[in-house]
């Protein structure tokens, strides 16, 4: 008798191997934060070297998130052809790569250009991680795995920052950009041992070993396998999965409401993040103590992260996305208004983080629930690469408005708008499941 995979999948208990699965997606998210703000731990090193001023590094901080727009583009579509798991083994090499060759970069453009390179690998990574952990988790679990995912971003930063601290007490800042490659490149044997390819995504790419594939899976999962696979449904197996697939009727509104939302709160987001250790830096504060400041703020993401994870089964996702997106405004203001000591600076951070990438883990939970298998990844993709590409303005036009003589208020007050108007677009999300029109 036919019997249909995903469902096995949605209906039955976690197993420990999906958990697994959840885990090291949460670890390369983990790796991607790290990645990600591995410049923004560098960036008063770097500063204090080459000589170069604000408006400079506003320059050099972006160019990752220029990347990270490209590689969320061309390979989170990637991701629904070729698979998440030979996506995420290809950004891996990307990004390792790219932090090896960030280490030995001497000048800004050099700098740049690597940086260019692991953005792209981790734009990809995390349009395939997003998929993948949504396909790993049944249908109760599914909005708390992809949190936990999301979650691994500030881990990453608060692991990787307090790491980065001690090496930039005893070494330069090429030191970070070492870390970050030796890290990439251990996550591959990882992968290939302990992440199969998504039974979902096996599912829309039919061949004939696709049932003895999708068993395999299953058993390592711990579930039985199945006879047979039901026959597919009209449009669900395609060759590929192009972007313009996001704007059918059914799914414009969402792709708008969900783009605009991460454009314009991610922009608020980056600029707390990139801009954190050199704003310190600027207040006195040695560059170990400002990378200390930066911990905070991902200790106060990593929080706000699991809480919506925790209330997920209790209030209803979007409002509590757009709950975090009001308080992230007035919290990113209140980073503006200085404070006198460390401890004071670390506090209000640590707050802003927490507002911040609650807004975010919740952007990325809504995305998993909102389209189907077939483009889940192409989806994520577009999302993160149209909102990080129009994101990778946010350093550098904060780096313009301090170098003409905007005081930090001011600058948080401009920058903290993002995030309101990502709650407005939010109201006009009409939420819905993926698994209520599509097994995943």
């Amino acid at each position: 008798m036919s019997q249909d995979p995903r469902v096995i999948i949605n209906r039955e208990p976690m197993t420990r191997a999906q958990w697994g699965i959840v885990a090291i997606m949460v670890g390369l998210n983990a790796l991607d934060g790290f990645d990600v703000l591995s410049i923004s731990f560098a960036s008063p090193g770097i500063a204090a070297d080459w000589g170069i001023d604000r408006a400079a590094l506003g320059f050099v901080l972006s160019m990752e998130l220029i990347g990270m727009a490209i590689g969320s583009l061309l390979l989170g579509g990637m991701a629904d052809k070729v698979g998440r798991r030979t996506t995420i083994l290809g950004c891996l090499g990307l990004m390792t790569v790219g932090m090896l060759g960030a280490a030995t970069s001497h000048d800004v453009v050099t700098l740049s250009l690597w940086r260019v390179l692991t953005g792209l690998g981790i734009g990809g990574m995390l349009a395939a991680t997003n998929a993948a952990v949504a396909e790993a988790a049944n249908e109760k679990r599914r909005s708390l795995a992809v949190v936990l995912m999301a979650a691994g971003y500030p881990v990453g930063t608060i692991i990787g920052g307090s790491i980065s601290a001690i090496l930039l007490a005893h070494y330069d800042w090429r030191a970070v950009f070492v870390f970050g490659a030796v890290c990439s490149a251990l996550f591959i044997p990882l992968v290939l041992w302990r992440a199969p390819e998504s039974v979902a995504f096996q599912m829309t790419r039919r061949r004939p070993d696709t049932l003895e594939r999708v068993n395999h899976t299953l058993r390592r999962m711990g579930h039985a396998p199945v006879e047979a696979l039901v026959e597919p449904e009209a449009g669900e197996v395609r060759s590929r999965a192009p972007v313009v697939n996001l704007f059918s009727p059914a799914l414009i509104r969402t792709t708008i409401v969900l783009t605009l939302a991460y454009l314009t709160h991610i922009m608020t987001f980056y600029f707390i993040l990139k801009w954190i250790p050199k704003i310190v830096v600027d207040m006195g504060f040695p560059p170990p103590q400002a990378a200390g400041v930066l911990v905070w703020a991902s200790v106060g993401g990593a929080t706000g992260s699991l809480i919506l994870g925790l209330l997920t089964g209790k209030v209803r996702l979007l409002a509590l996305t757009i709950t975090a997106m009001l308080l992230s405004t007035a919290l990113v203001i209140l980073f503006g208004g200085g404070q006198s000591d460390l401890a004071g600076l670390s506090l209000v951070a640590a707050c802003a983080g927490f507002a911040t990438n609650a807004g975010v883990v919740g952007l990325y939970a809504l995305i998993a629930q909102s389209f189907p298998t077939a483009v889940r990844a192409t989806a994520t993709g577009f999302v993160i690469g149209i909102g990080r590409g129009g994101s990778a303005l946010a350093p550098a036009l904060a780096g313009l408005l301090f170098a003409a003589g905007q005081g930090l208020q001011t600058v948080a007050i401009l920058m903290s708008a993002g995030s309101l108007i990502a709650a407005a677009a939010l109201m006009f999300l009409r939420q819905k499941s993926a698994a209520a029109t599509q097994p995943v």
